[in-house]
């Protein structure tokens, strides 16, 4: 571990603009803030097939995405067809009745990594609308009655490890990353950077594109952007690269070199830093403090980390630590200020989804549905371990004193029955 800059510094401002959001409901990937934290109390401790479920729905195809909820709606995306057919899926959130499950796009299904699926990006909605992204760069808006609003084909996305990255809301645009590679040639944009990635912004209300963000020289990543600085700046990476652009014009404000293609975990926030990991190559953790103009390199990473490096699931900041899984599945618990490892422990299992804080507890779910729920600390402690069937990638949802689970072929209200 090497420590970069020395002076520590609460930056005003730095926090994601959804916390004002109702808690109860879970708007987008890793919840309101884009941080994987909800302040619900009274959740569910302990489930398993035969206990604690309130409801099972199965549903159709295959998709990655996680649920998001909205007061009695619960959204997922999938993709059926062998991936031909893209679809939204509203089901009512007391129920577990699909409401409706619309065809919004057709699409031709090409490379993929096996760990991802034709309908991976989880949706973001806005009150009356849900936005979907898929594989091929298509995103598209419908309502809560199922009805297709619009469809944004501007990016004809193409990436050996398909797409993995969410869309976000941020001053009335979707804002959508597209770290792909080349059609013709493999090798660039995965082994060697290009410049054809684009940081898409579409109007929320006509489908229209307003601005595409460049990141200059970069490769394949699957990172979801988080918004800071009360809406003004969206943060997001790709291979080689975290970036910060303008909002309203897409600007490129400030660039940090971060070597390492096909990066998936998205930035977290605490300490008045942002936490960020690096792909393949160099895997790297990095704590930078936001600002700056042009590259910022050398001057405003404070921290950097070779042991703990997450791959697939995000990090999760829980003061004062931040806590990652890394490949070899494991759980590092990690000082934020300083980068330095306070204890780590291995996991049984492979770990997909991103790990959660809730009620006060850390819940991590293997890919075999294994959640395991342990208590913030110095130490390793295992509070429960719940066990649900079928692969589990997504990861969870909270909402109004429930867990919301979405495994291979279902999703799962965990938890007393909704009202």
């Amino acid at each position: 571990m090497r420590l970069l800059f020395g002076a520590l510094v609460v930056v005003a401002g730095l926090s994601s603009t959804s916390d004002s959001l109702r808690g109860e409901d879970w708007t987008r990937f890793r919840g309101p803030n884009g941080q994987g934290k909800s302040a619900e109390r009274g959740l569910p401790l302990q489930w398993s097939e035969e206990s604690n479920v309130a409801w099972k729905t199965t549903i159709p195809g295959q998709g990655w995405s996680s649920p998001i909820v909205s007061g009695d709606h619960i959204f997922v995306t999938t993709a059926t067809e062998n991936g031909a057919s893209c679809r939204v899926i509203g089901i009512d959130r007391t129920s577990g009745d699909i409401l409706w499950n619309t065809e919004v796009h057709r699409q031709v299904p090409g490379p993929k990594r096996a760990q991802n699926s034709y309908a991976t990006p989880t949706p973001v909605y806005d009150g009356s609308r849900v936005y979907a992204a898929f594989y091929d760069g298509t995103i598209v808006a419908v309502d809560f009655d199922g009805k297709l609003v619009w469809k944004n084909e501007d990016v004809d996305f193409h990436s050996l490890h398909g797409l993995g990255a969410s869309p976000i809301l941020a001053g009335g645009l979707i804002i959508m990353p597209f770290d792909g590679s080349s059609r013709s040639d493999q090798r660039v944009g995965w082994k060697e950077p290009w410049d054809q990635a684009v940081l898409l912004a579409v109007d929320k209300e006509t489908g229209d594109t307003k601005w595409r963000g460049e990141r200059g020289l970069s490769r394949v990543g699957h990172v979801t952007a988080i918004v800071i600085e009360e809406g003004r700046t969206v943060v997001s990476a790709g291979g080689d690269r975290v970036q910060a652009h303008d909002v309203e014009t897409g600007q490129r404000i400030w660039s940090i070199y971060s070597q390492g293609e096909g990066v998936t975990p998205s930035p977290v926030l605490g300490e008045g830093l942002i936490f960020t990991s690096s792909g393949f190559e160099e895997p790297t953790i990095r704590a930078i403090r936001p600002g700056g103009h042009g590259d910022v390199t050398e001057s405003h990473i404070v921290w950097e980390q070779k042991r703990g490096v997450p791959a697939l699931p995000s990090p999760l900041y829980v003061e004062p630590f931040l806590y990652t899984i890394t490949r070899d599945n494991i759980l590092h618990c990690i000082e934020a200020k300083t980068g330095e490892v306070v204890w780590l422990e291995r996991l049984k299992g492979n770990y997909s989804a991103s790990p959660l804080l809730a009620d006060g507890r850390i819940y991590i779910t293997s890919e075999d549905g294994l959640t395991t729920v342990l208590e913030p600390g110095t130490r390793y402690k295992v509070i429960a371990q719940n066990r649900l069937d079928g692969k589990t990638m997504a990861s969870i949802a909270v909402s109004r004193g429930n867990f919301f689970i979405r495994t291979g072929d279902s999703v799962y209200c965990i938890g007393n029955r909704p009202r």
